[in-house]
């Protein structure tokens, strides 16, 4: 056998073999990314999840709640009340308008059957809401709530973020708040956007 024809049957081994791994490596490449998406897409759907009990706490307790137990028990037994305003207005003698609002409650509605229905959250259960999915061991999300002041106005605020980040890319130091770690809300402003919309 020449020499060439045994340089031609090694190149073309080692041709066979790059092209292999090539091929491997941005299958693998792209397979991580459709698995990191899949995950960061379940993970996003709990936070909009725990972002609508954290608004209901808001609107019934007038603060939200870091305390896990709290919302949870709040989720299972809270329930919203129904009213109606009626505005009435007066005119008086002088032409001023005088106005005032009754508002009746009309009755009650769980907060379960009002904010969780099956229709709109499929996967919701209760028992999981705290943790973060596809996570181990199990991991809680971190709440942070409070009262900021906002030129001289105390407000509520409130930040929910994932404490374990599936995708290696995301970082609590970057300076983009769509590269840090999923959340919502903000410990320095009025918001319960998420970092992902």
């Amino acid at each position: 056998m020449s020499k060439t024809k045994i340089f031609t049957i090694v190149f073309g081994l080692l041709a066979l073999f790059l092209a292999w791994y090539l091929y491997d490596s941005i299958d693998s490449s792209i397979e991580e990314s459709q698995r990191i998406a899949k995950a960061e897409a379940r993970i996003i759907e709990q936070l909009k999840m725990i972002r609508e009990a954290e608004i209901a706490y808001l609107s019934v307790n007038g603060q939200y709640t870091s305390d896990w137990d709290k919302l949870l028990a709040f989720v299972d037994t809270g329930r919203f009340y129904i009213t109606e305003k009626t505005e009435f207005v007066k005119t008086l003698a002088y032409g001023a308008d005088s106005t005032w609002i009754v508002v009746d409650t009309l009755g009650t509605i769980p907060i379960m059957d009002s904010v969780f229905t099956k229709s709109k959250w499929p996967r919701f259960n209760l028992s999981t809401l705290p943790y973060v999915p596809g996570v181990e061991p199990p991991t809680k999300f971190e709440v942070w709530a409070d009262k900021i002041d906002k030129s001289g106005v105390k407000v509520n605020a409130i930040e929910v973020k994932n404490p374990s980040p599936i995708n290696p890319e995301r970082d609590e130091e970057s300076e983009y708040q769509t590269r840090k770690p999923l959340r919502f809300g903000s410990k320095t402003s009025v918001t319960t956007s998420g970092n992902w919309e």
